[in-house]
């Protein structure tokens, strides 16, 4: 059976951008998504802070835009999913429904998803007022009115962070502290942009083309009542891809890669990029740095005789 020199599964900037030097490098290597090509960024509506991209680019753009890219480079991008990785000898396998390939270095660029409130209206409005990223999309908010769930540090930051362009904050949490470490709690309560609604649950996100209101559900007595926004942000985690890798490579609690410098993972030979890893910022031009930093260790991994 043939062993390619490279196998990168996942197709989103990470994985696309690994994929394009690689090409380029004219290394033997394949892709592997088993989505479209573009990952998370499909689902952005305007990526405003992609470099060079003054006016902003819509994430459906971009995405097709990377994916042209690498195949412009002889990309070889097949739609496969991976239920397994695992060794033989100095060569990584990788189960698809097709049958095993083989490859002597990997880059796992499976990234994540945040996590969804599964409340109606939701997945209707997201891109359109339902956001899982202050970060991307806070500039959208100067001057108006967002609600954020969760009560996390993650929420915590996202929502002080929302309060440099959103007029007010409603931070919506079913418990009546937060979770969140001392100093960021100590943050949103001391914010007068920011007001938490305690012990409170979201029902329903209301609108019709865009987000008008959250139906909201008070635990303690069972009221419900809208309360009016034109933003509402999700921050009650993010999950990454990882499943299928418990147990072969090191991983933190959340079930992120832990990678060093080089993107190396503790897998000799397996490398990982984007979303799914361990870091400070999940972000698509960190993504695609760490896509070439993968692809570049890759390629010194093979030239120094390991493979």
């Amino acid at each position: 059976m043939h062993t390619h020199d490279l196998i990168i599964v996942g197709g989103g900037p990470a994985g696309l951008t690994a994929g394009l030097y690689a090409a380029r490098a004219r290394m033997d290597v394949v892709l592997l998504e088993r989505l479209s090509p573009g990952g998370q960024v499909l689902t952005t509506d305007l990526v405003e802070n992609w470099p060079g991209d003054v006016e902003g680019v819509g994430g459906f753009d971009l995405a097709d835009r990377m994916r042209d890219h690498a195949l412009k480079f002889g990309l070889d991008i097949q739609g496969k999913e991976i239920s397994k990785l695992s060794i033989d000898g100095q060569v990584k396998v990788l189960a698809t429904p097709d049958g095993e390939l083989r490859a002597k270095a990997v880059i796992l660029a499976v990234g994540a998803q945040p996590q969804k409130l599964g409340v109606p209206g939701e997945e209707l409005l997201t891109g359109k007022g339902v956001s899982y990223c202050g970060t991307c999309d806070g500039p959208f908010y100067r001057d108006q009115v967002v609600a954020c769930f969760g009560g996390g540090d993650t929420a915590a930051e996202e929502a002080a962070f929302l309060t440099r362009f959103a007029s007010k904050v409603y931070l919506v949490h079913r418990r009546d502290e937060l979770r969140a470490a001392g100093i960021l709690a100590e943050r949103v309560l001391e914010n007068e942009k920011i007001e938490v609604l305690w012990s409170q649950v979201p029902l329903e996100i209301k609108g019709d083309n865009k987000v008008e209101a959250v139906r909201l559900k008070k635990v303690k007595d069972g009221e419900e009542y809208d309360l009016a926004c034109d933003g509402a942000f999700v921050f009650i985690g993010t999950t990454p891809n990882t499943e299928f890798l418990s147990g072969v490579v090191d991983m933190d609690r959340q079930g992120f890669i832990i990678c060093d410098r080089n993107q190396h993972t503790s897998l000799n030979g397996v490398f990982a990029a984007g979303d799914c890893c361990s870091k400070l910022l999940r972000q698509i031009v960190v993504a695609a740095g760490e896509g070439a930093v993968a692809t570049y260790a890759a390629q010194r991994y093979l030239e120094d005789g390991h493979a």
